[in-house]
């Protein structure tokens, strides 16, 4: 499946046909339903009244009925905004249930023993060991924990290229439903089924599961405050129209409440807030909450890793350079040797480079291989003979070594050589002895730059967070025009750094997709997981990005923002609205009563009837006419989150 015939059937799973919008926001009717929106629900009640009221004659026939009737599309269009909202919900929830229908799996009884069984992906659980070959679908999420594949994740992510995954890395998630093209991989389900990210994610957008936002809910507070003003207001007026002379029945009394009540945005929360996920979900962003989705338009700082988010994190070894006291074989032997153990690209590329240059040697025996991991950023051997081989980064190798890095002159001049053409430098050594330097050279991304000129128009920070040397870090970080850098990063320094930004009261968003990387992007206000990340990263963030492209970020600070600024526009409209309803009524109903306001009836309203009639049309019609509104977001310039 190509890009294109992805997107066509999105949109075809999102066209939901109007008669099932419209039913369920008949459905919506109901009590149980209708009390969970409090401005709508005294809209409902008031019909009821003025039905009431209408059928035990306290109000002229023709005049009863129409207001009712006026009343109950108003609650039927309101119901409908939520309805299509949740529509759109349902298509794109479609859309990813297609990718994982009718699995079935080779689940094997363990690693060790590999007697493979024919099971429906149901029957999955937590933990299974699954088979998978070239030309399956991977039948549930998990991790791979032996072999490497090219897997077509459009079934998914909408992208038709395909992307490698690879056990051991930080790029080894997998998710239902998508398609392996080469070889033969184990994966590990890491989901119960019904219970994985993307089931959670279908409630999500479906809206069954919807939590409110803190913004929404201190709205949703507001609203009702003015909604209770309002009727303790209207609760007066047959007094003062009592001493006025003035009649006022139920149904007039009803319409007034409605006119003044915030109808218009109570009628439009619920759709503005599941639009904002929907809109989430066509960025390929699946979120866990709308929570996480509006705070991202308040974010004031962002941590990023340098690989593969600024650059694209496929850094080769390109050069040796060995000291003076050592020959180029010598350090390329050594840099081979104490890479065997470094499963990353970057390890891979070391011995890559050692071969292509004419290394012929076998694989050591007898030897004790040091594995590289990220906190001691460091891997080599022990040989049986004493000597100690190690290759990592400059502090680390400096650390292992016991040397004073200011005074080996020549080591420093190397470093400084490779780190000021924005390459990374390692350092190689042998027990006490530094050997050399290997440079490892990475590209920045195209177009980084204004992107990162465009989040600080948003009053957004950007932090560069990288295990490279200083001059590495500062050459990078000038090049891509971030605010600033964090060189020699330890995972727990990440923490650090977002623990001490949010003791200043801002808000942190966190890009990570490794397991080093979890504790940060749970601590983070905005953790974003890269979906070939590590399960661990996932389940720590709380937004995962389909596409796996580090810069979404900037998408959803745009979605964030945009909802903020959708739900602020139509809010000001409806309390305009309100507003000028008032003065549409108050003057044609007391001016009999009190001519001089009538200087207040600008639209020359001939009776009460009129008036009522007027604002309650114009109440029910300007809430389908602001559904696209709601739904598309309103536009916006870059700017801070005040």
């Amino acid at each position: 499946m190509n890009t294109q015939t992805h997107v066509n059937s999105r949109k075809k799973t999102m066209a939901v046909p109007n008669f099932e919008v419209w039913k369920n926001a008949f459905v919506k009717l109901l009590p149980q339903h209708a009390i969970k929106n409090p401005v709508m629900a005294i809209v409902w009640l008031g019909t009821v009244v003025t039905g009431i009221s209408t059928i035990l004659g306290y109000t002229t026939l023709l005049f009863g009925l129409a207001v009712t009737a006026i009343l109950f599309i108003t609650i039927l269009f309101a119901n409908y905004a939520e309805a299509v909202a949740e529509a759109r919900g349902r298509g794109q929830a479609s859309s990813l249930r297609a990718a994982r229908e009718n699995l079935t799996a080779r689940r094997l009884n363990s690693l060790t023993d590999r007697q493979a069984t024919q099971v429906a992906a149901t029957e999955l659980h937590l933990n299974d060991f699954i088979e998978v070959h070239a030309g399956e679908l991977v039948p549930a999420d998990g991790e791979i924990v032996e072999g490497f594949a090219t897997i077509n994740e459009s079934a998914v992510t909408g992208e038709s290229a395909p992307v490698l995954r690879e056990a051991g890395t930080d790029r080894s998630g997998v998710i239902g439903g998508t398609k392996v093209l080469t070889d033969r991989i184990i994966v590990q389900v890491t989901a119960e089924s019904g219970q994985s990210f993307l089931d959670r994610m279908i409630a999500l957008v479906e809206g069954s599961n919807r939590q409110k936002t803190p913004n929404e809910i201190a709205l949703g507070f507001l609203l009702m405050v003015m909604t209770i003003t309002f009727l303790i207001v209207v609760i007066s007026l047959p007094f003062i129209a009592n001493y006025l002379h003035v009649e006022l029945d139920p149904v007039v009394l009803v319409a007034l409440l409605v006119c003044l009540i915030p109808t218009t945005i109570g009628g439009l929360l619920p759709a503005i807030g599941i639009a904002g996920m929907n809109r989430a979900l066509k960025a390929n962003v699946l979120a866990k909450s709308g929570k996480a989705v509006e705070v991202a338009g308040d974010i004031d700082v962002l941590l990023l890793d340098k690989t593969g988010t600024i650059t694209y994190g496929d850094r080769q070894a390109t050069s040796f350079y060995p000291l003076t006291s050592v020959t180029e074989s010598e350090l390329r032997v050594a840099a081979w040797v104490s890479s065997l153990a470094d499963p990353t690209p970057e390890g891979k590329s070391i011995v890559k480079l050692a071969k292509e240059q004419g290394l012929k040697q076998q694989e050591p025996e007898q030897a004790e291989f040091i594995s590289f991991s990220a906190s001691t950023r460091i891997s080599g051997v022990n040989f049986p003979n004493g000597d100690q081989i190690r290759k990592g980064a400059l502090d680390a190798i400096l650390k292992f070594v016991d040397e004073d890095y200011s005074q080996d002159l020549e080591l420093k001049a190397r470093v400084e050589q490779v780190a000021k053409k924005g390459a990374t430098p390692l350092v190689v050594a042998n027990q006490h002895h530094v050997l050399g330097v290997i440079e490892l050279s990475d590209v920045i991304k195209h177009g980084i730059k204004e992107r990162f000129a465009r989040l600080r128009e948003m009053g957004i920070k950007t932090v560069m967070v990288t295990g490279d040397n200083p001059l590495t870090a500062a050459a990078i970080a000038a090049e891509a025009g971030v605010d600033d850098y964090i060189a020699e990063a330890k995972p727990e320094d990440k923490l650090a750094c977002i623990r001490n930004e949010q003791q200043q009261g801002r808000l942190v968003a966190m890009v990570g997709d490794g397991t080093n990387d979890a504790p940060a992007l749970a601590q983070a206000d905005i953790g974003l997981a890269m979906n070939s990340g590590t399960q661990a990263a996932k389940e720590a963030g709380n937004m995962v990005d389909l596409d796996s492209d580090p810069t979404k970020l900037l998408a959803v600070v745009e979605i964030g923002k945009q909802q903020l600024i959708t739900r602020g526009a139509l809010t000001t409209f409806s309390l305009a609205n309100d507003v000028s309803k008032y003065f549409a009524i108050l003057p044609a109903l007391f001016a009999a009563a009190i001519p001089q306001m009538q200087v207040l009836n600008v639209m020359h309203l001939a009776s009460p009837s009129s008036a009522i009639l007027s604002a309650l049309i114009f109440n029910a019609i300007i809430i389908p006419l602001l559904i696209p509104i709601a739904l598309r977001g309103v536009k916006f310039k870059p700017s801070t989150a005040t």
